[in-house]
């Protein structure tokens, strides 16, 4: 069976799962409560991920509160999600803050934002145990959303992504037309760029018909599944363009608040435990998928040279200083990011061992 066969099966049967949402039958009144949450996922690694977070609420709960997930586009647009939620046509969406950074930049620095020397695992503890998320909750009441939001899922580093070379050198970059979302688009742009701004499922096509030179998206796995090893044959991984991300569940205030307590709790406490279950489950399957892009693709897979990350940091540095010259919000949320990573960082650089060294003692 073909690579192209299997992603017409994929995607058909992406579509197939959203219409079968739609017409799934309102649970009865005496079984408990319903929330309808909409992922940007059309099938793949994600909407198993959202999946798995519906399933850790509905098992917790008893069946006394369900999450109902629906692909993408099942109700409204990727676009139009958190407006969605605002006004009640969707009780929730899964989705990453980078999708709907337009309402304001200082959104992308809840998971997309520069890179202070820390993983995706501490920017969620920024979140926690940080006061990231009383930040973003005074953006929400700034914007005037009816929202509340969970952050969940830990992301590796996003991969600088596929080129129709090998990058040596941050000036082979200059002029490409790129494909990322989010704050990271300013840095690209900052660094001599043209970046384009694609739903995932577009990014294999555009790439294909010369629409774009070079795309990321976010791992191995939703690499593979676009079909990526089809349109180039190298790719790149490590960056700090994306460096750092992670999942957000998103829910009607008004919805959220009128639920009782203990079905508040556990949509908090498997929305952290989530974040286990996604970290563990996706670092083993894009393991086992990079070998499949280098093994049965024949895909090159390099380590982005440190001068290009080098550059990158140079950007984010130009990009967020005049943002924040006139955004005091963002200025606030960075200058905290910063404190916290400058804090947890300097204890996590002195106390982990280098974990290469032990590798390459073994495997090298």
């Amino acid at each position: 069976m073909t690579n192209s066969l299997n992603r017409r099966r994929f995607l058909r049967g992406s579509a197939m799962a959203g219409a079968a949402a739609l017409a799934t039958p309102a649970i009865a009144q005496n079984a408990g409560t319903t929330l309808k949450m909409q992922a940007a996922w059309g099938g793949g690694i994600f909407l198993e991920n959202a999946q798995s977070f519906a399933a850790r609420v509905n098992e917790m709960s008893g069946g006394s509160l369900t999450i109902e997930v629906l692909s993408v586009d099942a109700v409204v647009k990727t676009s139009q999600m958190q407006d969605a939620v605002h006004r009640g046509v969707l009780d929730a969406a899964h989705y990453v803050p980078a999708y709907w950074y337009g309402k304001s930049k200082a959104a992308s620095l809840f998971g997309t934002g520069p890179c202070f020397g820390w993983s995706s695992q501490e920017v969620l503890g920024w979140i926690y145990a940080g006061g990231g998320q009383e930040l973003f909750d005074e953006l929400m009441d700034t914007l005037r959303l009816n929202v509340v939001s969970f952050f969940n899922s830990p992301m590796p580093a996003q991969p600088l992504g596929w080129f129709k070379e090998e990058i040596k050198d941050a000036s082979q970059m200059t002029g490409l037309k790129y494909r990322t979302v989010g704050l990271a688009a300013d840095v690209l742009l900052e660094m001599g760029m043209s970046v384009v701004q694609l739903p995932g499922g577009e990014i294999q096509p555009a790439m294909k018909s010369g629409l774009i030179d070079a795309a990321e998206f976010n791992n191995p796995t939703s690499d593979r599944d676009f079909g990526m090893q089809d349109v180039s044959k190298h790719y790149h991984l490590a960056s700090y363009h994306q460096s750092q991300e992670f999942f957000e569940v998103t829910i009607n205030k008004d919805k959220f608040n009128a639920l009782a307590a203990e079905h508040q709790a556990i949509i908090r406490n498997a929305s952290m435990a989530e974040n286990s279950g996604f970290y563990w489950g996706n670092t083993k399957r894009y393991s086992d998928d990079l070998l499949k892009l280098q093994e049965a693709d024949g895909v090159n897979v390099y380590r982005t040279p440190d001068s290009v990350m080098a550059a990158q940091l140079e950007a984010w540095d130009k990009v967020t200083s005049r943002i924040a010259a006139d955004d005091p919000f963002f200025a606030k949320v960075m200058e905290s990011q910063k404190a916290y990573a400058k804090n947890v960082m300097n204890y996590l650089n002195l106390n982990q061992p280098d974990y290469k060294l032990a590798y390459n003692h073994y495997f090298g």
